[in-house]
């Protein structure tokens, strides 16, 4: 993944990992009332279990409670890794872009020699004098 890329997935990944954290802080605070207080900390164990850290308190009591930390724990560990896959990329990224470079100016000078001789081949051919009712 290069740099626009992740700019360009940037300003669609933070809403949605937003999203994400508000909806289950809701959802952990409707579902799990013996064990979130408020909404304020079921974003907190939200938060909590998608960097994650585990449990900001007492496991979960409910089904319900369960699939949500369940799903905020492998949805937090697929976030931690694109960011740090997308991270990583950028670093090889910068180091590999001078190689790249001299890469793409050996392919324009091979592919100017190219014309170059195809020109000058095109050029020969039409200087040929064929014979009448000979091979082409």
């Amino acid at each position: 993944m290069d740099a626009r890329a992740l700019k360009r997935r940037l300003p669609i990944a933070i809403p949605l990992v937003i999203a994400v954290v508000l909806v289950a802080g809701g959802a952990l605070a409707a579902i799990e009332t013996d064990t979130v207080g408020s909404f304020s900390e079921g974003v907190w164990w939200a938060v909590s279990l998608m960097s994650t850290v585990g449990f900001a308190g007492d496991t979960p009591q409910t089904v319900g409670g369960r699939v949500v930390s369940g799903f905020l724990m492998v949805f937090g560990f697929a976030t931690l890794s694109l960011v740090t896959a997308s991270l990583a990329s950028l670093l090889v990224a910068e180091e590999e872009e001078p190689e790249l470079e001299a890469v793409r100016v050996s392919e324009r000078e091979v592919l100017a020699e190219l014309q170059r001789v195809r020109s000058r081949l095109e050029s020969l051919e039409s200087r040929i004098v064929r014979p009448p009712g000979g091979p082409e």
